[in-house]
């Protein structure tokens, strides 16, 4: 078989993602870093240490391995940096201790912190056997009670958590199984992690929606006056144009600074309402469950980066359609000045044609004159010849049609060399 160079790489996608069988009690512990490209070569080296590549050999995106004290951990690479879990089970005295408090991850720890990348979010999920087991351990966790987010996920499980951060740099997480298949179970924290992971990479875009919005209300104002001003006659359009072109070339400025994190956030936005349908949340009494604290909490922070792409895209074809408004006052204004031109080369034709006119009518008077001056000395000398011819008479006699022959020849040469 000859194989489609890609067909190993798309099987390949559809085994990433995984993790093994979460330990019950257990603690999973899971960062997620923003790498730099330049970053990438020194990360992979530090995971060569202890894994084995999963899938594409020249382009890795999953590892997975075992670092000492019989940890396991998971690495995936995404295209906005990268996601490392480790996975160990809580058989030593109090596995709810803080995570950097306890001996075996010591090393483990000095390890990760070695790994280049900047913190977006670090979780350390407490994983019992049961309610009974968790109502024990709550009070340990120091969780804030006024913020505690307790709820059933698919019909079983129950999880516990303030969402804040803990002292040591960890959000706390507490899951109960309550008898669910181990497989299935690990798939459920797999999913509730990715919850609150796309929940945080989606709201990077918050502050940058929250930055340019000061920009927006200045925009608009300058929108507002120059859309005054292009009804006033007394403004010039190369003035109006220049602060057009400038706002627009803002608009642009601020479009470009945003449409890729905000793009970025309504592409999360969608994963997390994805994840919490998938969670099947069923919610427990005297607790906000995990749907309210998203939708008191992240909706309104989606909606707001939803409404700065969308008043900058509003702001952008005001200025498009007033620039179009300008062009069109620009536009009428050449039409005027070219229907006076036309206009003034008319008047300037007909006054040619009518001083062309009279030169004619003039031209035919001289030449007249001067034909019957000719016959005139021509009838005098006749006149000595026969002395009883009036010659005043004779001449005055051919006056009109000397004008009208002069007149016709004019025309006629006029027509011959004009056309029609």
């Amino acid at each position: 078989m000859r194989e489609h160079e890609l067909r190993r790489q798309v099987v390949g996608e559809m085994h990433l993602r995984r993790w093994p069988r979460v330990p019950v009690p257990g603690l999973v512990l899971q960062w997620v870093v923003e790498v730099d490209a330049d970053e990438r070569a020194e990360e992979m080296a530090l995971l060569d240490r202890y894994s084995h590549v999963i899938g594409d050999d020249a382009h890795p995106r999953h590892r997975e391995g075992t670092l000492p004290d019989e940890i396991t951990f998971v690495w995936e690479k995404h295209s906005e940096g990268s996601s490392l879990a480790l996975f160990l089970p809580c058989d030593h005295h109090d596995p709810f201790l803080a995570p950097r408090q306890q001996p075996n991850l010591a090393q483990a720890l000095a390890w990760v912190n070695s790994l280049p990348g900047q913190v977006i979010r670090s979780t350390a999920i407490h994983v019992v056997a049961d309610d009974k087991k968790a109502s024990e351990i709550v009070p340990r966790l120091l969780l804030s009670r006024s913020e505690l987010v307790s709820c059933r996920l698919q019909g079983k499980a129950r999880m516990w958590s303030d969402f804040r951060i803990g002292p040591d740099g960890f959000g706390r997480l507490l899951v109960a199984a309550n008898g669910m298949e181990q497989r299935d179970f690990t798939r459920l924290l797999q999913r509730l992690q990715e919850l609150g992971n796309y929940r945080n990479k989606a709201l990077l875009g918050l502050p940058v929606a929250q930055s340019v919005w000061p920009r927006l209300d200045a925009a608009e104002k300058r929108l507002a006056t120059l859309a005054r001003r292009v009804t006033n006659a007394d403004e010039t359009d190369d003035a109006l144009l220049a602060e057009l072109s400038d706002l627009s070339l803002e608009l642009m400025a601020v479009a470009a600074s945003t449409n890729y994190r905000l793009s970025a956030t309504a592409a999360y936005a969608r994963l997390v309402e994805d994840r919490l349908e998938q969670l099947a949340i069923t919610p427990i009494d005297g607790f906000s469950s995990l749907a309210d604290f998203t939708e008191r909490r992240f909706l309104p922070a989606m909606r707001t980066c939803t409404a700065v792409g969308e008043r900058e895209q509003q702001l952008s074809l005001r200025a498009s359609q007033l620039s179009s408004l300008l062009r069109a006052r620009i536009e009428t204004r050449i039409e005027n000045q070219n229907a006076r031109l036309l206009h003034s080369m008319e008047r300037s034709s007909s006054l040619q044609l009518r001083l062309q006119q009279l030169v004619e009518g003039l031209s035919v008077v001289a030449l007249s004159y001067y034909l019957l001056s000719l016959l005139a000395y021509v009838l005098k000398g006749a006149g000595h010849l026969w002395p009883r011819l009036d010659v005043e008479l004779v001449i005055a006699t051919l006056v009109l049609p000397t004008v009208g022959l002069v007149w016709l020849g004019l025309h006629s040469i006029k027509k011959r060399v004009l056309g029609d």
